[in-house]
C-alpha cells in the first residue's frame, strides 16, 4: 500500500476546484469583496494549523470566525448571486450566453479603448450640459451591473455615448458601461457611496460613481447637468472640476494607476 493514494478522479477534483477559485478569484479581483475573501481564507489557514497542534479553545473560536466570514460573502453578494442562479438557471441560452461573457467564461474578441471617442463625448457633453455617467471597465468584471441596464454590446464612438445621454433619451439617467472598444450596456444601476464626506452638492450621479469606484477598480467618468463639470473617481480619488484641455491626459493617467 502506497503513502499516499492517487486516482484520476482525485486529479479530476483538484483541478475542477482550482478551476472554480481561480473565477471566483477574477470574479471579485479589484473589488472590496476580494479583501473579505483574502481574511477568510487567511483565518481558514490558521485554523487548520491550530486544529493540526490540537489548541482546542482557539481552534473552535477561529471556526465560528469562518462560519461569520462565509456568511458576510452571502450577504456582501447576495443580489449577485441571486442574478447568477436565475440566470444558470434559465432556459434562454442566448440570455445564459450573454451573461457568460460578461464573466469572462466565455471568449469575447476585446479590442483596445479608444480614448479618444470618450474624450471628444466628454468635452461636447460638458459644454452643453448634458449629464453624464460612464464605468470603464479595468481588470474587475462588471457584469453584474450590466444586468441592471440595457444590453447594447455597440461599437464605442462619441455619437452613441452623446445619443445615450440626450436628456429625452430613454436610457439617460443610468450609467453607460464600456469595456474595451464595446459600450456593453446603459441605463444601469450602481452602488451609491455612503462616505459622509462626499459634499451636499453632489448628487445621485457623482455619488454613484464614487460609489463603483469604491467597489471596483473601474474608472468612473461623471459629466454635471448642473455646471457642466467632469469629474472623475478611481479607487479613493476624486477629481473634480477637470478643465476640457486636460481631460485627456487626466483620463490617461487615470487608466495607467
Amino acid at each position: 500500500m502506497s503513502f499516499i493514494d492517487f486516482s484520476v478522479l482525485d486529479i479530476i477534483d483538484i483541478v475542477l476546484v482550482a478551476f472554480l477559485l481561480y473565477q471566483l478569484y477574477r470574479l471579485i479581483k479589484g473589488t472590496v469583496a476580494i479583501n473579505i475573501f483574502l481574511g477568510v481564507a487567511s483565518i481558514y489557514l490558521i485554523w487548520k494549523l491550530v486544529e493540526a497542534l490540537q489548541m482546542e479553545l482557539l481552534s473552535e473560536i477561529l471556526g465560528k470566525f469562518i462560519g461569520v466570514g462565509v456568511l458576510a460573502l452571502v450577504i456582501v453578494f447576495q443580489q449577485e448571486i441571486r442574478r447568477f442562479l436565475l440566470v444558470l438557471g434559465s432556459t434562454n441560452f442566448t440570455r445564459r450566453r450573454k451573461f457568460l461573457k460578461q464573466l469572462k467564461w466565455l471568449r469575447s474578441d476585446e479590442q483596445e479603448l479608444d480614448l479618444e471617442e470618450i474624450e471628444v463625448a466628454s468635452i461636447n457633453m460638458s459644454k452643453n450640459k448634458t449629464g453624464a455617467l460612464m464605468v470603464i471597465e479595468r481588470q474587475s468584471q462588471l457584469g453584474f451591473y450590466s444586468e441592471t441596464g440595457t444590453l447594447i454590446n455597440g461599437r464605442l464612438s462619441s455619437r452613441m455615448l452623446e445619443a445615450v445621454f440626450f436628456k429625452n433619451a430613454p436610457l439617460h439617467d443610468g450609467a453607460v458601461i464600456i469595456s474595451g472598444d464595446r459600450i456593453v450596456a446603459a441605463g444601469c444601476i450602481l452602488p451609491v457611496t455612503d462616505k459622509p464626506s462626499i459634499p451636499r452638492r453632489f448628487g445621485l450621479r457623482h455619488r454613484a460613481g464614487i460609489g463603483v469606484a469604491e467597489k471596483t477598480d473601474a474608472l468612473a467618468i461623471i459629466i454635471s447637468e448642473e455646471t457642466g463639470d467632469i469629474s472623475m473617481a478611481l479607487g479613493d480619488i476624486f477629481q473634480n472640476k477637470i478643465e476640457p484641455s486636460e481631460f485627456g491626459e487626466k483620463l490617461k493617467g487615470f487608466l495607467e494607476k
